[in-house]
């Protein structure tokens, strides 16, 4: 491959990643400059003083929102050719939604809920995924319709760009947007089918066109209603102006792939409304509408698809078995969450403005472990054990541990409320009843230690000692440690040292949290013979392309190469343990190789890990009842493999 097909690999593969880290640190910056005039005392006078009003007419915008996101999945339903009542798609669509805003994480996507709701009320899986496809694409319209409305009328609205950019600009992304929107509805108009990428695109009609459309666009203006209502009057702020920021902030919240968009979507609106509101008053609109928008619909959510879960097993016990086919796993990416929304909450902290500390004049050694230095660094790490969580490092499970309860100590040391110290052990408990869903060895615990794994520890070690050193020196202890870096009044030496520091602390972190190395073994004769031994799936040599197994050898599988899919024959056959270490195995492989993984003529038995790994099982024709499940992505693979499958294509 030639450097410049490197690079363009290297974007590809890692492009989106570093583009929402990069908007994160962006959010992290305006909120660090926004909130060095804060206090929490600010900001509950700005919550008392939200009228009644405003409190019950964002409970009805909620309720009309979430009314009008039901309408997608009715209207998709109808578009695959298979009408589900609207009771049941509201359910579907509720569920769906409230999880995916708040996880955020593509194991637990929307997708997968509506894969879990549509498959036990009998509809084949290619029908699902054009409901799928459907609902995704409705949302999108209606960002683009109204995005471009805003930039045609009011093409100044983007915080970002200011007076920089000529306002020919900005109304000509504008018409782009709305030619995107026109041309869709032109071709469901004219072209009701056509190939891209080898797939088959089937649009829905013209009027059902139109109908996503504004749509899409009742929900994303209504949405920012909720955000409106919690606001009071501002001078020069129209609701066509609020909406553009809204628009852009919510855009950056899901570009930057965090959960609930939490720090980017609340930053660019912080940064947005600076120039007409109080930042109290904006940050306490940005709570209550958390609670509006994502919280409690999340709560109610989390309680319907409980319930729908438990009336669909035979057994309460049998909680993993999928009798319809679809498992998903939602313990590990809810703790993920959380513990980002704890770092989020610590880096908050280390933003606002010092106040005086009630240990002051006590212990030195306690005061600066209360600081704003050590709370931004806390914070920081946290958020890289919740990277290690989401790929269910037990590791990442001791180091999130012993953060959260360094973060409880920090808050209490601080003398903040008592229910965020609270919040912080039982978030400790929480995580600690689900130890057993860790089962990954990490790299730095599974292999022979490396020189990149030494270079990696010794960085960690000395970023740790530099900026504990920093933080204890008392100066810039009421300074987070980007603040240090940005500050113009800190010597440059010291911005430096400590910028370095921060960065390489993190970047040292992340690579020791990463799972071991995934060896793939070419797939001959003895590979063969092994596979047998084990009882798992073993083709003649030329009928796969190679062979994965466990980290202890004593499970493995077979698989074959498909453009873009990779394909495992079977279930993992061996010992229990390490048939879950082959199917990770199998997925970090795909993973480096930039293609996604996929298993044919699984058992029910292992659904719980293809769940985890960010696959839905479903059921396949034919066979023993239970027996035969495919599991994949079916909103991006199922239409690619079922013409590959022989007899699967009228699969239930």
């Amino acid at each position: 491959m030639s450097a410049g097909g490197r690079v363009l690999a290297a974007l590809k593969r890692h492009g989106p990643t570093v583009f929402g880290l990069l908007l994160l640190v962006a959010a992290l910056y305006v909120v660090q400059r926004e909130f060095r005039s804060l206090s929490w005392r600010d900001i509950q006078g700005a919550l008392a003083a939200t009228p009644a009003s405003a409190l019950w007419g964002a409970a009805g915008f909620t309720v009309l929102a979430y009314l009008i996101l039901t309408a997608y999945d009715r209207l998709g339903s109808v578009y695959a050719g298979h009408p589900v009542s609207y009771l049941r798609t509201s359910l579907a669509s509720f569920v769906a939604y409230s999880l995916a805003n708040n996880l955020g994480f593509a194991t637990v996507s929307g997708a997968a809920v509506r894969y879990r709701f549509y498959a036990a009320w009998g509809l084949p899986p290619i029908a699902i995924a054009k409901v799928v496809a459907f609902t995704s694409l409705t949302f999108g319209l209606g960002g683009l319709a109204l995005g471009g409305l805003v930039l045609l009328v009011e093409p100044e609205v983007l915080p970002f760009f200011g007076d920089g950019a000529p306002r020919w600009l900005m109304q000509a992304a504008g018409l782009l947007m709305w030619a995107v929107v026109a041309a869709y509805v032109l071709l469901a108009r004219f072209v009701p089918h056509f190939r891209l990428a080898g797939y088959q695109i089937d649009l829905p009609g013209f009027r059902m066109a139109l109908t996503q459309t504004a749509l899409a666009s009742a929900d994303v203006a209504v949405t920012a209603l909720i955000f409106w209502a919690l606001l009071p009057p501002a001078e020069g702020l129209t609701f066509l102006h609020f909406l553009g920021i809204y628009v852009l902030a919510l855009s950056a919240g899901i570009l930057a792939n965090v959960p609930g968009g939490i720090g980017v979507f609340d930053g660019a609106m912080l940064l947005g409304l600076s120039g007409y509101l109080p930042a109290p008053e904006v940050f306490g609109a940005i709570l209550l509408f958390r609670l509006y928008y994502y919280i409690v619909p999340l709560f109610l959510a989390g309680v319907m698809f409980a319930g729908f879960e438990m009336s669909q097993r035979r057994h309460l016990f049998e909680r993993w078995a999928p009798e319809r086919g679809v498992a998903i796993s939602f313990e590990v990416p809810a703790m993920a969450a959380l513990t980002v929304l704890g770092a989020m909450t610590l880096i908050f902290i280390g933003a606002l403005p010092p106040k005086a500390s009630p240990l002051a004049g006590y212990s030195d050694l306690l005061h600066e472990m209360s600081s704003h230095f050590a709370a931004s660094v806390v914070g920081s790490l946290l958020l890289v054990a919740a990277y290690g969580l989401m790929r269910r490092l037990a590791l990442a499970w001791w180091a999130g541990i012993v953060l959260l309860l360094n973060g409880a100590l920090v808050v209490w040391l601080r003398g903040e409320p008592w229910w965020l110290t609270g919040g912080f052990l039982l978030l400790v408990g929480l995580l600690a009843t689900v130890r057993p869903a860790f089962y990954r060895r990490a790299r730095l615990t599974a292999e022979p230690l490396s020189e990149g794994t030494a270079a990696a520890l010794a960085a960690l070690a000395v970023c740790a000692l530099t900026l504990a050193s920093v933080a204890y020196a008392g100066r810039y202890a009421e300074m987070s440690w980007w603040g240090v870096a940005l500050s113009g009044n800190t010597p440059h030496t010291l911005r430096f040292a400590v910028g370095v520091a921060g960065v390489l602390l993190l970047v040292a972190a992340v690579r020791l949290l990463r799972p071991a190395r995934p060896p793939a073994v070419p797939y001959d004769e003895a590979t063969r013979q092994r596979l047998a031994a084990l009882g798992a799936l073993a083709p003649p040599p030329g009928e796969a392309d190679g062979a994965v197994f466990g980290e202890a050898g004593r499970a493995g599988f077979a698989f074959v190469k498909r453009d873009g899919i990779w394909l495992g024959l079977g279930d993992p056959a061996g010992e229990a343990a390490d048939r879950v270490s082959a199917i990770w195995r199998f997925r970090d492989i795909c993973e480096a190789a930039r293609v996604d993984p996929a298993f044919w003529r699984v058992g029910p038995e292992l659904a719980r890990v293809y769940a985890d790994i960010g696959l839905t099982v479903l059921p396949l024709a034919g066979g023993a009842e239970g027996a035969r499940f495919l599991a994949c992505r079916p909103e991006r693979d199922l239409e690619a493999l079922l013409p590959l499958l022989p007899g699967e294509q009228d699969a239930p």
